[in-house]
């Protein structure tokens, strides 16, 4: 597996799950605090998020399929976008189980 791969995930499970956090916060402004503005917000958050997450779902599909997961576990890394900050959690797992696989498939290079 290239490490391409893992860094396209690892991008955007962090997009992810940032813009999730941020939505979350938009809503508890939105609805709990009346804040001005915080309706607009929510509104290009949740289209943003929205729209980043289906690439979530590609790239960690991707990812899955190449590192030949079990479908349980595939399914628990592609709803980390959904709940807020999960994602970084299943990142950082993902990558430390993946890093060795990644550099193990590295080619050897010789230096001079």
């Amino acid at each position: 597996m290239k490490k391409s791969v893992l860094t396209r995930y690892r991008v955007m499970a962090y997009v992810t799950g940032v813009l999730l956090v941020l939505l979350c916060l938009c809503m508890i402004g939105k609805y709990l605090l009346d804040v001005d503005g915080a309706a607009d917000a929510t509104r290009v958050v949740s289209i943003a998020h929205g729209w980043l997450y289906v690439v979530y779902l590609v790239f960690a599909f991707d990812l899955g399929s190449k590192a030949k997961w079990p479908v349980a576990k595939q399914l628990w890394v592609l709803l980390a976008g959904t709940v807020p900050t999960a994602a970084f959690f299943v990142e950082r797992k993902i990558s430390a189980e993946l890093e060795a696989k990644v550099t193990d498939a590295a080619p050897q290079t010789a230096k001079v």
